[in-house]
């Protein structure tokens, strides 16, 4: 694997604290919360709080443990061998959604009242940019946040909401100008326990259903000026920066649970026995497995390329862009031929193969379609 050459001693230490936590915190649990269609996030975010992993590169003034993006990437790692999607992508909006433009572009205020409390696991947080008529196409959302003395008055609705119907605050995309062009949108923090918010519904999805994913409804909901962060009108790109992070986080998920998809389904091949043989012996099947896990590695590469560019400073706009949509696409594909492998039992919803394939499909949808991605791929690369 040659990980000996990105991460150190003190590295694995991370690696093996966050891999007890989640054979220990979560995977027991995993059953239980995909039934239920929801995850107890405040209590499971207090006890990663309380383990510094929420943090992991943000500032130790506000709660975090100010290592830097390899420490994140292990952390990230560790989170994908969780047995289902729904978990790590809840704890993902808490750590590179939700909390990055707060961090990036906040106030003081911002961070000590939000930010802090969020790294500590002690508020739960989402990201609300999607609307009914507003998914990819970001300029096109309605919900409108007019300025009203010492408050702003929010009106307007969600929809797609991860971890929303637990979230004590969301990081919010509204208009605040009726005027055309990116300068007519800001980013502000909407703490839900104020009056006029209201969670429409839970939504009821095909997969990550241990995550719980709601529709908002914000009626004439007074906000406090001083939770506008950053400028008024600066919204838009701040979103757009911070949608690096929520990219980035779909690589490792993809590289590290797809490996895990793999070497589950080679298990199974090798007891099912067909004709008399193995089903591994089948020359066509592990041709198959072989050439997944070979375009996984190149991904985990390509995204240790991506950590030295963050590293180092440089905009790694295109580069995360390009491998959001090879793992939306690979992971498709991954889980498809995987369940086919297992035939008839692949079916069968008790299976975690089924549940993989499920979850899957979320990832050339959320966080910007496979369109979207290969359009900014496209303008990034001049063409």
């Amino acid at each position: 694997m040659g990980s000996e050459l990105y991460f150190n001693k003190d590295h694995e230490l991370v690696r093996k604290a966050v891999r007890d936590f989640v054979n220990k915190e979560i995977n027991p649990h995993v059953d239980e919360w995909e039934e239920k269609g929801i995850a107890p996030l405040h209590e499971l975010f207090k006890k990663m709080g309380d383990l510094g992993f929420l943090g992991i590169r943000y500032p130790e003034e506000y709660g975090g443990e100010g290592l830097d993006y390899w420490y994140e990437t292990v952390v990230m790692e560790e989170l994908a061998h969780s047995r289902c999607g729904g978990v790590p992508m809840a704890i993902a909006v808490q750590m590179s959604m939700a909390t990055p433009a707060i961090h990036e572009f906040g106030s003081e205020y911002l961070k000590q009242t939000y930010l802090k409390p969020a790294l500590k696991g002690e508020l739960v947080s989402a990201i609300a940019v999607t609307e009914p008529d507003a998914g990819s196409d970001v300029a096109a959302l309605r919900t409108f946040a007019r300025k009203d003395g010492d408050s702003y008055i929010l009106t307007g609705s969600k929809t797609y909401i991860t971890n929303g119907t637990q979230a004590d605050f969301l990081t919010l995309l509204a208009r605040t100008s009726e005027a055309t062009g990116y300068h007519a949108f800001s980013l502000f923090v909407v703490p839900t326990h104020l009056p006029g918010f209201k969670v429409s519904r839970k939504l009821d999805k095909m997969g990550m259903r241990s995550s719980d994913t709601a529709e908002l409804y914000f009626d004439d909901m007074r906000i406090p000026a001083e939770n506008l962060i950053g400028v008024e009108g600066e919204g838009f790109i701040q979103q757009m920066k911070q949608f690096q992070h929520e990219r980035f986080a779909v690589l490792p998920m993809t590289y590290i649970s797809g490996k895990d998809i793999i070497d589950e389904t080679a298990e199974y091949l090798k007891k099912r026995i067909v004709f008399g043989k193995p089903l591994i012996k089948k020359q066509v099947l592990r041709h198959r497995l072989v050439e997944w896990l070979s375009e996984l590695e190149c991904l985990r590469q390509f995204t240790y390329h991506i950590v030295r560019m963050k590293m180092a400073g440089q905009d790694v706009t295109r580069e995360v862009s390009m491998g959001k949509l090879l793992s939306g696409n690979l992971m498709g594909r991954l889980v498809d031929g995987c369940l086919q492998m297992y035939g008839g039992l692949g079916f069968m919803n008790e299976m975690p193969i089924s549940r993989a394939f499920r979850d899957a499909r979320l990832l050339s949808i959320g966080g910007g379609a496979s369109e979207v991605m290969s359009d900014v791929i496209a303008r990034l690369s001049g063409y």
